[in-house]
């Protein structure tokens, strides 16, 4: 296998085709359903579906033997299946399955893009597509064909692939079970898994993902009238919805240092994560922190480096992402309002049970309310994490070599603190397959905030590594 050439052919089928392909899906603005609940009334899901569809089916032509189905089961988002038979197998050859694996919705549009950008607004600056979605990850399509396409321009063999893309990873994936198991016969029993839809620690080396950390979450209400009354004839008699949600949020998390509270939120720390943890610090330095926009004068909740690393990826942290039952200010009478409302995200433990968790909290600030409020917690998600298994010598010493071919620098590796529902529900499945999770999600690419972009040179890249990488698999299937 030409290494150069597989730059070379990726590079150019990026500049010529992938590039102006994300441009027009980022035009699209496919929310994924927890966003917009008539996605399928409004159809920009079938917009981005028949986008990708139509490019991939062009494609196909050059891998024999390939299918395409846009699967759809009755009520749920569709899901592209593609299916590509082993190349250039001897008779007789292991025919381990790949899969490769992206999403296709879209996070909302959020507040805040500068103003020559926009989430549905596609555009290009140096070597950056600003955009929603583009890095998030609309690419993986596109990145994952690319490098099949590479080895088929060379006739490297490599074993059978299956490509899945979903519409529904932004909302917790809960439409891809039903898919997995309706596919279940298609799909086999892979031996490898890829998935582009994660981050990177910086864009000048590959980032292998070690760990997942699942995620809870919903709305909490705190009601305490039936309808707004005079601040001036109730305060002081009326507790106010503000201040008894504020209260419940502090048997979750504590305010002074955000640290969750419940011991039931946490798991014990693998000592190897530890280990990379601290490895990561001396690599990005800083740089772990540097790269959100903090207002002047702001610092990270510590100056430990290992520390902060370890607390975006192994351990529970809360973020309250909306608000509700409050008007605007230049709206905002002297009324005691009736009730207040957030949405609650909780970040769990990469091997904690999400189920588990959600139910837990729930428990927790549904239970005993004070001044007798009307309290709820609607569950919107719970979804577990992912702690990838040891890598087979082979994987590792494929990712070592396409690191120092493609990025001219040693692989890393790091946990990520963000969710990927499908690799924690393959894990389970397939406890025996390989796993290779990374992605372009580095400093200030800013996914589901305002100013998301695609380091383009990065996707190229990861989009060389996943061919050097499912060659390889192939040389050591075919060895064994």
């Amino acid at each position: 296998m030409d290494t150069s050439r597989i730059s070379s052919f990726v590079s150019d089928l990026w500049d010529a085709e992938i590039v102006p392909q994300l441009v027009e899906y980022i035009r699209i603005p496919n929310k994924s359903p927890m966003f917009d609940a008539k996605w399928a009334e409004h159809g920009y899901m079938d917009q981005a579906v028949a986008l990708m569809e139509t490019w991939a089916r062009g494609k196909l032509a050059s891998l024999p033997g390939s299918t395409l189905e846009v699967v759809r089961l009755e009520g749920r988002t569709p899901l592209i299946y593609i299916d590509i038979p082993a190349q250039g197998a001897p008779a007789g050859a292991t025919d381990q399955t790949v899969v490769l694996y992206g999403h296709l919705d879209k996070q909302p549009e959020m507040t805040g893009w500068a103003d020559d950008l926009g989430p549905w607004t596609p555009v290009i600056k140096g070597d950056k597509l600003y955009g929603r979605g583009g890095a998030d990850d609309g690419y993986a399509i596109f990145g994952s064909l690319a490098a099949l396409l590479a080895l088929r321009d060379q006739n490297v063999p490599h074993a059978r692939c299956v490509i899945m893309i979903e519409a529904c990873e932004e909302s917790g994936s809960y439409d891809l079970p039903y898919y997995v198991d309706h596919l279940a016969a298609r799909i086999g029993n892979p031996a490898l898994v890829v998935c582009l839809d994660s981050g990177c620690g910086n864009y000048d080396q590959l980032w292998l993902t070690t760990s997942l950390r699942g995620m809870t979450g919903g709305n909490l209400t705190v009601q305490v009238l039936e309808e707004g009354v005079h601040s001036g004839d109730a305060s002081g008699v009326v507790p106010s919805s503000f201040r008894i949600l504020r209260d419940l949020l502090s048997r979750l998390e504590d305010p002074e240092t955000g640290t969750i509270r419940p011991k039931e939120l946490y798991v014990d720390i693998p000592q190897q994560r530890i280990d990379q943890a601290r490895r990561s610090a001396e690599v990005l330095g800083t740089a772990i922190y540097d790269k959100f926009p903090f207002v002047e004068g702001m610092k990270p909740v510590t100056e430990d480096l290992a520390e902060l690393v370890l607390n975006r990826t192994w351990r529970p942290q809360l973020a309250v992402t909306g608000i509700g039952g409050m008007p605007a200010l230049d709206s905002a009478g002297n009324v005691l309002r009736p009730k207040t409302s957030v949405k609650l995200s909780l970040r769990v433990p990469p091997t904690l049970d999400g189920a588990k968790a959600g139910q837990f909290v729930k428990e927790l600030l549904e239970s005993d309310p004070p001044y007798g409020a009307k309290v709820t917690f609607d569950l919107e998600k719970d979804g577990s994490g992912w702690s990838a298994p040891q890598l087979s010598p082979w994987l590792e010493d494929a990712v070592a070599e396409a690191s120092k071919h493609y990025f001219g620098a040693p692989a890393a590796y790091m946990g990520e603190g963000g969710s990927i529902p499908f690799m924690g529900m393959l894990g389970e499945k397939f406890p025996k397959a390989q796993f290779l999770i990374t992605g372009v999600l580095g400093p200030h690419s800013n996914a589901h905030g305002p100013n998301e972009f695609l380091h383009i040179p990065t996707g190229k890249r990861v989009s060389m590594v996943v061919a050097d990488v499912v060659a390889r698999h192939f040389a050591n299937a075919t060895q064994v």
